[in-house]
């Protein structure tokens, strides 16, 4: 966590007390280098008398600017009555200023006998209020305004990233949503169907369910996970699925990582999904279906083939499976990622290519 953000922090926590604190500061900074007062006597106490009357009033001015004229003109189009009533106020505190200066500091820090103006010159003597004390306490107040603006330009970008993070995590929880219930409806019923036939088989599919269950329901809550256990997820459901079609279907599963890095889960079982619905599903005959998995100096390479069946005016409309693969995608891995669809030779082919970061590792 940087400076500037622990600075914050303190300020949400401490808000009275960090106010308190940036006066104070300033008030150290500024009060022996500056003086806006025509005095006569230039002692310590004389200085740390004005300097604190002097900064309290420009701590009023300030707040008035922050809290009350820039939202003015921000939340509303009526800038006219926001601008007179900025310069009635600035005049009212210029003035106050002057005149506490002139008629109650002086009497304690100057030795009579002494002249004072009247409340009346000190009213209309213009010149004197804008350049003795507008001006100086315009400087101070620019500081705070600043120090605000900032800090409220900082937490505005930092929710805006917190929603667009909200927003995307939601996206990608439907996204999920929308496979997960599709793939447990295709294997409840391949073991329907195994059960009716009292296959042997029907056991050690329940046991490959069992693991892809808990690997969809405990283990990708998470943004990402473990490119082995994709490996494990994606046998297993090419278990059930070979159960399913016997010796009709073909499957060619190759594999091979340098290391074992972090992943968006179920991208590639949707992937493998598409395939075995739309191709051996639709494949009367013998289908084939061959993937191939790499991972070699952080770049992660996925290709999946099977036969197309789909009719000719129909292979431009891209189905609801891929449109999803392909918003995930984009949510996750924007900018360092291709993804290709193609038909060769009557085959559909899918390919994935990914630019993994080493701090994912």
């Amino acid at each position: 966590m940087s400076l500037f953000e622990r600075l914050i922090r303190f300020n949400k926590k401490h808000r009275v007390l960090s106010h308190i604190l940036f006066w104070v500061c300033l008030f150290l900074v500024f009060a022996f280098r500056f003086d806006p007062y025509d005095r006569y006597n230039h002692s310590l106490w004389n200085d740390m008398l004005d300097w604190s009357t002097f900064i309290l009033l420009a701590a009023i001015y300030a707040y008035y600017i922050s809290y009350r004229f820039i939202p003015g003109l921000t939340r509303s189009h009526r800038y006219g009555p926001a601008i007179i009533e900025c310069i009635v106020f600035t005049y009212i505190i210029s003035a106050g200023s002057r005149i506490i200066a002139v008629h109650f500091l002086e009497p304690i820090t100057r030795k009579p006998p002494f002249t004072q103006e009247p409340v009346t010159e000190i009213l209309l003597d213009i010149m004197t209020l804008f350049h003795g004390y507008f001006l100086h306490m315009l400087a101070i107040s620019f500081f705070f305004v600043f120090i605000k603006l900032v800090k409220d330009q900082y937490l505005a970008n930092k929710k805006a990233l917190q929603l667009e993070k909200q927003k995307s995590e939601s996206e990608l929880a439907t996204l999920k949503a929308q496979l997960n219930p599709h793939f447990l409806f295709n294997t409840l019923n391949n073991i329907y169907s195994l059960t009716l036939l009292k296959s042997p088989s029907a056991p050690g599919a329940v046991a490959r369910l069992s693991d892809i269950l808990d690997h969809l329901l405990y283990r990708c809550s998470d943004l990402y996970v473990p490119v082995s256990k994709e490996i494990t997820l994606l046998q297993n459901y090419i278990g059930l699925e070979k159960m399913r079609y016997d010796e009709r279907l073909e499957v060619n599963f190759i594999h091979h990582t340098d290391q074992d890095a972090l992943i968006a889960p179920l991208i590639l079982l949707s992937l493998v999904e598409n395939a075995f619905k739309h191709g051996a599903g639709e494949d009367a005959g013998n289908p084939v279906i061959d993937i191939t998995l790499r991972l070699k100096n952080n770049v992660f390479f996925f290709e999946i083939s099977n036969s197309e069946i789909v009719p000719k005016e129909k292979n431009d409309t891209e189905r609801i499976g891929l449109a999803n693969i392909r918003k995930q995608l984009e949510l996750i891995y924007s900018g360092v990622h291709t993804f290709k669809t193609s038909l060769q030779d009557g085959r559909f082919i899918a390919t994935l290519q990914i630019q993994l970061p080493k701090e994912k590792q």
